[in-house]
């Protein structure tokens, strides 16, 4: 169970590690934010990887016991499905419990770190680094170009500066190599001290003045950052439950912010709700056919999950935007799905050589005999030798 968590969990972090690394180099900022980002996507894969690795946990294990018949001695000493369940509803207890604590609580937060992130991120809060090899423009005063950065870009080799004013005075400073020190007497501003250059001072209506230096403070002030917003706002996501509560059935509300918070409490709601019911879809979908070793249970098991885990977005989308009540988007579908289970495990336990999926293992071992026949030919050594086939040999052969 751990094993399909971490699993899913890597998968779902990996497909987004690639886009970070592509949106963090974009903005020039450190490699290090991405790993900080990514720890702040962990409580929202949890949401799905928990479920995923609770049901192919319990379903791994009757599925092993199934095949080794240890299943059907257990049942034949009276031990019904329900009562080889009591532990695996230990477990899922308390992964409901750890659950509830991540969606309800760990989740918001994580998400309104991540997108304060984000917004570091493009404000250069979090040390934007300078493009080597391309202008860049500071405070909309100054273009800076440096063509090559040494030693992690403490050392900048060939710099070309231009600055103006609003009296119309130009500034353009080359030097052959530079570094960036800390100002101690003013955070806002930092100092670029260039080695061997010129200036070249250029002022309206007048002659240009050059001077030759060895070296040159060139003082540059930082762009003012913004604060980022608060927590929640427009996005219901990053508010906790307790405040869902308190936004959603308030009077003082508007009728956007109510169908919102009701929509998002409810989907959190039925999200943990639903890990009840996975023993019992584990268990029949786990057992194959008698002298079978199918694992359509498994592939089942995944769709269904992941299904309903996106139908659930869906209608928490519908119930935000106020096209279907919250309590019918959401737990309409848990009512299917709680009947639909509750069918399959009758089937399963109490049903005599019941399958909960018959249909469909008929269909795909019908499928995959298909299938052999078409890529899989007999060897001629093996083939029987028909009557019609028998009569034109010769009787000396």
């Amino acid at each position: 169970m751990i094993g399909v968590f971490v699993l899913a969990a890597s998968l779902l972090i990996l497909e987004k590690m690639l886009r970070l690394f592509e949106f963090v180099s974009a903005e020039g900022g450190p490699i290090g934010v991405v790993f900080r980002m990514l720890l702040n996507l962990v409580p929202e894969y949890a949401g799905l990887a928990i479920p995923l690795g609770l049901m192919l946990g319990i379903l791994f294990a009757f599925r092993k016991l199934a095949t080794s018949s240890e299943l059907d001695v257990m049942r034949a000493v009276g031990w019904s499905y329900t009562r080889l369940l009591r532990v695996p509803f230990l477990i899922t207890a308390a992964l409901v419990v750890l659950n509830f604590a991540i969606v309800g609580f760990i989740q918001p937060q994580s998400r309104f770190a991540y997108e304060e992130l984000q917004f570091e991120l493009r404000s250069g809060a979090l040390g934007a680094s300078i493009k080597v090899g391309e202008f860049n423009t500071i405070d909309d005063r100054m273009a800076l170009r440096i063509e090559e950065s040494r030693d992690e870009g403490r050392q900048l080799m060939g710099i070309f500066a231009r600055l103006g004013d609003d009296e119309g005075q130009v500034l353009s400073i080359s030097a052959r190599e530079g570094r960036f020190l800390a100002n101690r007497e003013d955070r806002n501003t930092i100092i670029l001290r260039l080695m061997d250059g010129t200036i070249v001072h250029d002022v309206p209506e007048g002659t240009p003045r050059v001077l030759s230096f060895s070296q040159h403070d060139l003082p540059i002030d930082l762009p003012a950052i913004e604060a980022f917003r608060d927590r929640g706002g427009d996005d219901e996501r990053e508010y906790i439950l307790p405040e869902l509560l308190q936004i959603g059935w308030s009077q003082d509300s508007t009728a956007e912010q109510r169908a919102g918070s009701q929509a998002n409490f409810n989907y959190r709601m039925v999200e943990v709700v639903m890990m009840v019911m996975l023993p019992f879809l584990a268990v029949a979908l786990a057992i194959p056919p008698k002298r079978s070793s199918s694992a359509l249970g498994v592939f089942v098991s995944i769709v269904v999950v992941v299904s309903y885990h996106k139908i659930n977005q869906y209608g928490a989308e519908l119930a935000d935007i106020g096209r279907v009540d919250p309590f019918l988007a959401l737990w309409g579908p848990f009512a299917v799905l709680f009947a639909l289970i509750s069918w399959m495990y009758y089937q399963v336990a109490f049903v005599p050589g019941g399958q909960a999926i018959g249909f469909l293992e008929t269909g795909f071992a019908k499928l995959l005999k298909a299938l052999k026949k078409i890529f899989i030919r007999e060897p001629r050594s093996s083939r029987k030798v028909t009557a019609e086939e028998a009569e034109g040999v010769p009787d000396a052969v």
